[in-house]
């Protein structure tokens, strides 16, 4: 197996082979030659960042995905793990009317689940989180009208 580079086929390790051509149709389509005879190809996914394919091959779908040696080494070393930012606070982007509050006191709030609607310009604006944290206190009320940057909620 090179030791550049390891690939996987929906999620089994594979040995790199020879003896098969690519002819590339245009950027999503190819045909495949190997062994005589010809299969067609087609690219549904590209996940560039995390170097995956999906792709269709005679109607059937895998999952490509190619890992480098040195990517052992990052995730050794934890440079692999996103990070999350911890709430400590919520404030209104902007004045408006608390319409509904999502969350209560002791929930544990993830990023991108929705925290409250905010009314604004006749406008309903859901605010998510962008971090994660415990609600600590729930400052507002329901049909309370808030400023700009008045503090919503509070986090531990």
């Amino acid at each position: 197996m090179s030791e550049n580079s390891i690939f996987f086929i929906d999620g089994v390790e594979v040995e790199p082979g020879s003896g098969a051509e690519v002819h590339w149709i245009d950027r999503d389509f190819f045909e495949v030659i190997y062994q005589g005879k010809s299969f067609k190809g087609e690219i549904l996914n590209r996940d560039i960042e995390n170097r995956k394919l999906r792709l269709k091959l005679n109607h059937r779908v895998f999952e490509l995905k190619k890992r480098f040696v040195l990517d052992d080494l990052i995730s050794e070393l934890g440079l692999d793990k996103v990070k999350v930012k911890q709430l400590k606070e919520i404030t209104s982007p902007m004045p408006g009317r608390i319409l509904n509050i999502q969350v209560q006191v002791g929930d544990h709030v993830k990023v991108g689940e929705p925290i409250l609607s905010l009314e604004a310009m006749k406008m309903e604006n859901i605010l998510k989180s962008d971090g994660e944290g415990v609600v600590k206190s729930v400052v507002i009320e329901k049909d309370q009208v808030v400023d700009k940057g008045e503090l919503l909620i509070q986090f531990e």
